[in-house]
């Protein structure tokens, strides 16, 4: 008889998702089949217009930089093509996050990106909620949903800006041997577009071919500064803003940042050397609690039951993960010095 009820109950769920989840699903993917069936038949000449700019007459004289930066002054032209997507970009965390993806080089809306977390996170709470979990571990599901994307992405952005800042001496010495040959400006960028790997290849040919474009090259530059975020570029448009102002030599400018910048690039070694082992404390704090939770449950499960069995428990669990964290966000405020 029991299993006779537990199979009649799993049968009356599945009547449920059945009578409430196909019809909805079916009605979003109708909806999602004709928005983009009127959207194509709105975009006949912007795609013209965007075949012109992509060259596609030759597309196996064109490097693979020159690709990669097309599609990038291209990606989010078209981004904010529904009343939807323009009303969620007027959330202030949008620019934030359009930022970091332009500094991970990521090919992404942060506009359609939210979206897709949302709507990623609201399919992971309904699914915990029908397969009977608990309330907490519906809201982790869709919260893990929301933060291990963003997490990935964070951890691309970093890794991404220090390969670039470990770049910046050898891009301002070649721009200075090129400016000495007898280059121009535009030319020297084109130089450290074609002649260094990404992330700085990629950037600097994307101002040369923003400028190409009809940008002028001093507002390509400064939309490069504000994209990358970084000081030392902050410094080097600085410096071209004003030798194209009041004239000067650019490459002796030039050689003077890049000894500074390895100076710095050095010395931020050397902090971060003294402080890997506060760094280690803070991983160490953080998954010793995790480890011995789980030893726990395998040497006493009746008694570490408790805390994920009980309401209590969960809650306890719920804080001490928070707690957790924000001993870690503080350790690493404490170590992370500016240099």
């Amino acid at each position: 008889m029991l299993t006779a009820g537990m199979l009649a109950m799993e049968l009356g769920i599945l009547e449920q998702v059945a009578l409430y989840g196909l019809p909805l699903i079916g009605s979003i993917m109708l909806a999602y089949a004709i928005f983009n069936l009127v959207a194509d038949l709105r975009k006949v000449e912007s795609k013209k217009v965007d075949q012109r700019l992509r060259d596609r007459d030759d597309p196996d004289g064109e490097s693979a930089h020159e690709r990669a930066v097309k599609e990038s002054i291209l990606r989010r032209q078209h981004e904010l093509d529904s009343a939807f997507s323009q009303a969620v970009a007027k959330f202030k965390f949008i620019p934030a996050l359009q930022r970091m993806l332009d500094q991970a080089n990521l090919p992404w809306s942060a506009t359609k990106l939210s979206i897709q977390l949302v709507g990623v996170a609201a399919a992971a709470y309904i699914a915990a909620y029908f397969l009977q979990c608990s309330q907490w571990i519906c809201i982790s599901s869709a919260g893990a949903c929301v933060a291990l994307p963003l997490l990935a992405i964070l951890i691309k952005q970093r890794m991404r800006l220090a390969k670039f800042m470990n770049q910046l001496p050898d891009v301002f010495e070649l721009m200075s041997q090129a400016l000495r040959a007898g280059h121009s400006l535009a030319n020297s960028i084109l130089i450290v577009g074609q002649q260094l790997p990404d992330p700085v290849g990629t950037e600097f040919a994307r101002v040369f071919h923003e400028q190409n474009l009809g940008i002028k090259i001093e507002d390509a530059l400064k939309d490069m500064a504000r994209r990358i975020g970084l000081m030392d570029v902050r410094f080097f448009v600085t410096a071209v803003l004003i030798q194209r102002q009041t004239g000067g030599d650019l490459a002796e400018v030039l050689d003077n940042i890049s000894g500074v910048i390895r100076d710095r690039i050095k010395l931020f070694g050397s902090v971060k050397a003294l402080t890997a082992e506060g760094r280690l404390s803070g991983y160490v704090l953080l998954a010793l609690p995790v480890v011995v939770f789980l030893v726990e449950l395998i040497i006493n499960p009746n008694y570490a039951d408790v805390m994920l069995s009980e309401e209590i428990g969960q809650y306890a669990l719920i804080g001490a993960g928070i707690s957790q964290l924000l001993g870690l966000a503080m350790i690493q405020k404490i170590v992370n010095i500016k240099v």
